[in-house]
């Protein structure tokens, strides 16, 4: 196994005024499935190519088990990239694509024969040895890319958007054998994503990059429970901001005064921000943290039901259980409380 270490590391491109990747710090763990999550253009795949050895730092340095790796090329760094389009060879046979590093290696037929049918059986296609590329369906491609790559035992498995091309259905298929075949080979992960989704289901730790810059890095829950920012909040899923100020410990705004037991606790302008899901509707007015608003629409969706509550200037979402449309209605007055456990204050 492969404990990663990325230090200072950044990448400038030729005539470029800005950089791609910028003084980026990051430790992923021996064994581990690591996302690098971020809007396209943020830096994850110029930073997964650096890691290959398919492009080269401006500056900084790149570890594997506290080993600089800067100087070793590409092909004997043993960081494998499974693109976003596959690349299998069209002309050769499943078998021979996915056996293509150990012949590159001068393994001999017999080794190779037994170890491609090991793969094939790992990524749950197996006797597919003899058919070609456009036999196979995209999710099936995708799988022997996976192989292809699992063969020659990386130190690093580097995936870039590996569920992109796929539909729905065949998506939830692949995210289940991702972690499978990390579980069951140990072998330490990246993969690059844009969707926060698909890093919360998928990785341990996930690495959140914004204009080349890393935001924070964490655990899925931290960053729901614990943004470092209303930037990160809000790219996942955070819709509820309101500007205020600390003092004594709690918090000021114009529509009231809140106790919250999470965040920054210096003196000072703060945002607090609150999940829709975490906000209770329908309390008594004699709790702490209460205030009172008033219904402007919601909308049903089976399992839940979204709610949009003005309180006095300011607009919340409100997500419930499916029957409080059988208690709330459009126009209604409701009392709405942020407990004080569910509040996250933001510098």
């Amino acid at each position: 196994m492969t404990k990663l270490n990325i230090s200072q590391l950044t990448k400038v491109y030729p005539g470029a005024s800005f950089k791609a990747v910028d003084n980026l710090n990051l430790e992923i763990e021996s064994g581990g499935l690591h996302a690098l999550l971020g809007p396209s253009g943020c830096g994850k795949t110029t930073t997964m190519k650096m890691i290959a050895g398919l492009l080269k730092p401006t500056s900084g340095d790149i570890a594997f088990n506290d080993q600089s790796v800067m100087a070793t090329p590409a092909e004997k760094r043993g960081a494998v990239m499974v693109f976003q389009n596959y690349l299998l060879f069209p002309y050769m046979s499943i078998g021979e694509n996915v056996g293509f590093g150990l012949k590159m290696r001068g393994v001999d037929k017999a080794t190779i024969k037994k170890k491609v049918a090991e793969m094939l059986e790992l990524v749950q296609l197996p006797g597919v040895e003899e058919r070609r590329p456009k036999q196979l369906s995209g999710g099936q491609q995708q799988r022997i890319a996976l192989a292809r790559a699992l063969i020659v035992e990386p130190n690093v498995l580097l995936l870039d958007e590996p569920l992109s091309n796929l539909d729905a259905h065949l998506r939830d298929e692949m995210r289940e054998l991702i972690r499978k075949i990390q579980s069951d080979t140990k072998v330490t992960m990246v993969f690059v994503t844009h969707d926060q989704e698909e890093a919360v289901i998928l990785a341990d730790k996930i690495a959140l990059m914004f204009d080349g810059v890393l935001q924070q890095n964490d655990t899925p829950d931290k960053f729901y429970e614990e943004p470092v920012s209303e930037q990160v909040a809000r790219f996942f899923g955070g819709q509820n901001f309101l500007a205020g100020k600390l003092e004594n410990g709690r918090f000021q705004s114009d529509i009231g005064e809140f106790h919250a037991e999470k965040g920054v606790v210096e003196q000072g302008q703060a945002v607090l921000s609150i999940r829709p899901e975490s906000i209770e509707m329908g309390v008594d007015a004699e709790n702490d943290n209460v205030v009172e608003g008033r219904i402007l629409s919601h909308v049903y969706m089976g399992t839940h039901t979204r709610y949009k509550v003005m309180v006095k200037d300011h607009e919340f979402q409100v997500v419930t259980d499916p029957q409080a449309i059988r208690k709330f209605n459009d126009g209604d007055a409701v009392n709405l409380r942020f407990g004080p456990e569910q509040i996250w204050v933001l510098r």
